[in-house]
């Protein structure tokens, strides 16, 4: 059985997983990376430089890696080491349409009205340890990276999830991502939004599994 590896979302960490996780088969190796501006303070480098950092953990293989939001653009770019067999990518961005702070700004109200109360003070705390310092220079690193052209180098299945009241990786945007990786597949989820690794863990567990 492959190890299975998560990457936690902008600012977040191995807290957004951990329901994901207690979910995922008992005989699956998982583990949480965490990287500059994804769980860990400090100077955020370029993505591939973060890649290069996750791939540096990766082990000897076999390995599925799992992304969340911005992270799926490092686990796209670290996707095409022979250790990786797999790929889900929970809410990928970022669509060019949100590369403006006032896109995304503008997204990311449009969404946050769906998401469920009760997760805003894990989301919060997570921030916290993070800090908005690393948070943004993230985003300004992440947010022009082609992720769609990282994808279309990736050989192994791909699942992009995204809930149906996510506007941050809305409709087309994911199609987009589709239609750039040679062997993918799209898994949408009813009602809920951006953050489906703490909202969703049975649906993506049921994913993660798919493609082990």
């Amino acid at each position: 059985m492959p190890r299975v590896l998560l990457v936690p979302g902008l600012g977040l960490d191995a807290r957004s997983s951990a329901r994901l996780r207690a979910l995922l088969p008992a005989v699956l190796s998982v583990g949480v990376v965490l990287l500059p501006g994804m769980g860990l303070g400090g100077p955020v480098p370029s993505v591939d430089e973060l890649a290069t950092r996750l791939r540096a953990g990766l082990g000897d293989g076999p390995v599925v890696l799992v992304g969340h939001s911005q992270s799926c653009q490092v686990v796209a770019a670290a996707a095409q080491d022979d250790r990786v067999v797999g790929v889900v990518l929970l809410g990928p961005t970022t669509d060019p349409r949100l590369r403006t702070p006032r896109g995304l700004v503008g997204r990311w109200l449009v969404t946050v009205v769906h998401e469920p109360l009760w997760q805003f003070p894990l989301v919060l705390a997570q921030w916290w340890r993070t800090g908005p310092r690393a948070m943004a220079a993230l985003w300004r690193s992440a947010a022009p990276d082609p992720i769609d052209r990282r994808l279309a180098a990736v050989r192994v299945p791909v699942v992009v999830v995204r809930g149906t009241r996510d506007a941050l990786c809305p409709a087309d945007w994911a199609r987009a991502l589709l239609a750039a990786a040679p062997c993918a597949e799209l898994l949408e989820l009813p009602g809920a939004a951006h953050m489906t690794v703490q909202t969703n863990p049975a649906e993506v567990a049921e994913a993660v599994r798919a493609v082990c």
